[in-house]
């Protein structure tokens, strides 16, 4: 378990590529599902702005804006977990502890996401992907997680 100081760093960076990787995931997803690449995004931002939230699919700084705030702070928190429980096993080339991390942190946040928090905290793809889009969001967080340790470990 990681307790050092670049530990936040790490988080930091991680988070963002999962960030990216999943705001792409839901883009893809909700043009191929014919609601707009926007839509799934404009959907998170239901955290703060309520349900109209999920019928916006434009670009907005209201709620494109929010929604990616809000989903790049989910993938920091979620990469902070990753990082402290398996940041190590990916920097040292360990990719089958990493990508097992990776599945095991993807599974906390879908469980957390989906069971354990009010409607109202959940991320809000729910509102305009389906299930099978859901699942390719959290293969791409759980894909994502370890991308920064084992770039790392391929550099040295």
């Amino acid at each position: 378990m990681r307790t050092n100081s670049n530990g936040s760093f790490d988080a930091l960076i991680s988070g963002t590529i999962v960030g990216i990787a999943t705001t792409l995931a839901a883009a893809a997803c909700g043009k191929a599902e014919r609601s707009g690449a926007v839509a799934p995004l404009n959907a998170v931002s239901h955290v703060t702005w309520g349900d109209q939230a999920a019928r916006q699919n434009d670009v907005s700084l209201k709620y494109t804006g929010t929604g990616f705030v809000l989903n790049h702070a989910a993938a920091v928190l979620w990469a902070s977990l990753y990082e402290r429980w398996f940041g190590r096993a990916a920097e040292s080339g360990d990719v089958a502890r990493a990508l097992t991390g990776g599945a095991i942190v993807a599974g906390l946040a879908y469980l957390t996401d989906y069971h354990l928090v009010p409607e109202r905290l959940t991320p809000g793809y729910e509102k305009r992907l389906s299930g099978k889009s859901l699942a390719a969001v959290f293969g791409a967080l759980a894909l994502s997680l370890p991308l920064r340790g084992l770039v790392q470990h391929l550099r040295r």
